[in-house]
């Protein structure tokens, strides 16, 4: 995988808690060989209704180009399914701002590229209410563990072993 030190993108909200690995890629579509890509379905049952038709509240269907996806506390609890990470990354989505993540999908994030920033919940209940429905530029920095919105600049935590796994597109293997 390679590194990266700065994503210069779209954000989008996605106003919801407790948002689990089995929402991220439902296990219907797991039967998918992963060389065909996961994307289509991240969040399938939010972007699609019973027909199969995109609803149009949805952010992820109104902005496809997003890459930033700024959501509310648990992100990405429940199974292990490292699945998930490979929907979101298969669909565009390069990091995700959350308050607090489930601890094997930020590890597996880690692991695959994708960046778990945490930052405290006024600052994404703030950022929520600033995309509305709709996008925004944002910029993540990995040099300087910052996200720029505007004239905005929010330092985000994140562990520094897993800052030097991201900059350098290292997994645990590499690391060993």
């Amino acid at each position: 995988m390679a590194g990266w030190n700065i994503i210069d993108g779209r954000a989008v909200a996605l106003p919801q808690d407790n948002i689990d690995t089995d929402q991220l890629i439902p296990a219907r579509f797991m039967s998918v060989p992963r060389k065909d890509g996961y994307g289509p379905y991240l969040l399938h049952d939010l972007r699609f209704d019973a027909e199969g038709a995109p609803r149009p509240d949805m952010a992820l269907n109104r902005h496809p180009e997003a890459s930033i996806l700024v959501t509310r506390r648990n992100f990405g609890s429940g199974s292990s399914r490292e699945a998930a990470v490979y929907a979101l990354m298969d669909f565009g989505i390069k990091a995700v701002v959350a308050p607090s993540f489930g601890d094997i999908f930020a590890s597996n994030a880690v692991n695959n590229g994708l960046l778990p920033a945490r930052l405290p919940e006024d600052l994404i209940e703030a950022l929520i209410a600033r995309l509305g429905d709709g996008d925004a530029a944002m910029t993540v920095d990995l040099n300087d563990c910052v996200i720029r919105i505007g004239n905005e600049v929010m330092p985000f935590d994140l562990d520094p072993v897993w800052r030097l796994k991201l900059i350098n597109g290292w997994d645990d293997i590499d690391m060993t």
